[in-house]
């Protein structure tokens, strides 16, 4: 009888610090990303009835990789690398997770983005998926899917 409930007494034990060793999505997500892969499905492209997708692999030694680094105080970057790692476009925001959901606002291309990312973690690093008005014809009804993976950055 005391067998029973030490096994079962040492199985409950595991299930917690299984548990407990598993990072939040602030703590996963505080760490430099590459991107590699990114599809945009815009419906309505420039408001017109027809569908516009952009879709990059990043294969094949690509011109330039866009890398991101999240810190712990809620700010990050992001930049462009190009094949003689010299970084471009560079900016920056702030981000904020709430349950799977990522959010990110920053200045780019003289506009503000305010943006909310569904993410998965993977093995690599993390999948992510939003609808926002990529295209800026007015309607919040593209796609923007994307994979990516950790890095390591000089910063």
């Amino acid at each position: 009888m005391k067998t029973k409930y030490f096994f079962l007494i040492i199985a409950f034990g595991m299930f917690f610090a299984a548990c407990k060793n598993e990072k939040s999505l602030k703590e996963y997500m505080t760490d430099s990303w590459q991107t590699t892969y990114l599809k945009i499905e815009m419906l309505t492209a420039d408001k017109s009835d027809s569908t516009s997708v952009y879709e990059d692999k990043f294969e094949n030694n690509p011109k330039r990789l866009a890398q991101s680094k999240y810190n712990k105080d809620g700010t990050f970057s992001a930049w462009y690398m190009n094949d003689k790692n010299e970084r471009s476009e560079e900016s920056t925001g702030t981000w904020s997770v709430k349950n799977d959901s990522l959010f990110i606002e920053y200045f780019y291309n003289e506009r503000n983005v305010k943006v909310a990312y569904k993410v998965t973690k993977t093995a690599e690093g993390f999948d992510a998926k939003a609808v926002y008005d990529w295209d800026e014809d007015g309607e919040v009804d593209d796609t923007l899917s994307m994979k990516t993976k950790r890095i390591k950055t000089t910063e």
